[in-house]
């Protein structure tokens, strides 16, 4: 008849207590080893990156001398996407996108640091979203409207901006539309940004809260929670949500829709969080800039144009890019203001201006449409995580 294995208990005690003792050596001399070859490799990234760091600084001299913007937003995309595709492993590729993000803004920080106006206060979705592209090394001015964003650039105080302009559950930020109508800015990039809505208070007591403050797209984001779980509240809207978390603080009866990153930089309470009725509730954002920038490969443009009042005009300027095989991605119209009842439409176009079929599809546009303007090609925006 066969013995069973034998269990340690069953060994010679000084075997069983050598094999033990061996194991305990062998674990911490293993995590030692591991532990200096870390030691090691980040005395490797050290030494790389400051050696990425003197050459953004020598290409910081050139992009001065040749006169160039130190945001080049095609060519750092083109870095993002690029180690991406390289990715080994076991990091995912928004991890490696995330830490090279920050590498690259430290490194342009040397050469000068970007300002980037976003409808703030601080921890605004817009604000979020501006760190997400730029990086925490960007200098960041807050504005207290989307107007203000592009005021800043235009008196100078900001390079760049960051303003909302569609929500996948509320539509288009009308506004935004309006000034892209007016402005001599230019579209130089698109980002998406995955919302989730937390409830903050100063008590995180539900039973306390009177009113509800938020931006009115976010109000709409969570109309079906508010409604079956606080019916009894007045709802405030607001210009931005991290305005609603700074007014939550001085109310102790009421509470605001913000990120949950905004509760502790205003000493609020998570009430609740994830209260979108939406799971997959996507903001995307347009930032907006003096200069055009070059084609990247994977572009869209946005163009407004206003056709003649008569049957069919529409039609035949959508039927332009058709036949040149330019996916229409988005179209809205908005009242001209000096016109009533007369519309311009804003269309975003898969493309660059400078493809020859957009060029193309653009002069034979002009050549029936009552004006036509180019609000910015830039690189197409990936999609949120």
């Amino acid at each position: 008849m066969k013995k069973s294995a034998e269990s340690v208990s069953d060994l010679p005690v000084s075997v069983a207590e050598e094999n033990k003792a061996e194991g305990e050596s062998r674990k911490p001399a293993d995590l030692a080893a591991l532990r200096e070859r870390i030691d090691q490799i980040n005395r490797q990234l050290l030494e790389l990156m400051a050696e990425r760091a003197r050459l953004a600084v020598e290409i910081g001299h050139l992009k001065d001398a040749n006169g160039a913007e130190v945001y080049q937003p095609v060519r750092e995309q083109e870095i993002l996407e690029r180690l991406a595709q390289l990715n080994p492993g076991p990091l995912n590729s928004e991890h490696i996108r995330r830490i090279f993000t920050e590498i690259i803004s430290a490194c342009r920080s040397l050469e000068r640091r970007v300002r980037v106006a976003f409808l703030g206060p601080e921890y605004s979705y817009t604000h979020l979203a501006a760190v997400n592209r730029f990086g925490s090394s960007a200098e960041f001015v807050a504005a207290e409207s989307i107007a203000g964003v592009f005021a800043a650039i235009g008196a100078g105080q900001a390079d760049l901006g960051v303003v909302p302009v569609e929500n996948s559950t509320e539509g288009s930020v009308t506004l935004t539309l309006d000034l892209l109508i007016d402005t001599p800015l230019q579209i130089v990039g698109e980002l998406m940004l995955a919302v989730r809505h937390a409830l903050l208070s100063l008590s995180g007591e539900r039973a306390r809260i009177r009113k509800i403050i938020a931006h009115q797209q976010s109000l709409g984001q969570c109309r079906n929670y508010l409604a079956a779980n606080f019916p009894h509240c007045v709802h405030e809207s607001v210009a931005s949500n991290s305005l609603a978390a700074k007014m939550a603080a001085a109310d102790p009866s009421a509470a605001a829709i913000a990120s949950a990153q905004a509760a502790a930089p205003y000493g609020l309470r998570i009430v609740a969080d994830g209260i979108q009725d939406m799971a997959q509730n996507i903001t995307r954002f347009l930032v907006i800039g003096r200069e055009g920038v070059a084609r990247s490969g994977a572009d869209k443009t946005t163009l407004l144009f206003a056709m003649p009042e008569k049957v069919g005009a529409l039609n035949a300027a959508l039927t332009i890019f058709a036949r040149k095989s330019i996916n229409l991605s988005m179209i809205q119209s908005r009242p001209q203001r000096s016109r009533p009842w007369e519309y311009v439409f804003i269309v975003d176009l898969k493309g660059h201006r400078e493809d020859p079929p957009m060029r193309e599809a653009l002069a034979a546009l002009e050549r029936k449409a009552l004006f036509i303007k180019v609000l910015g090609s830039y690189p197409e925006g990936r999609p949120a995580d």
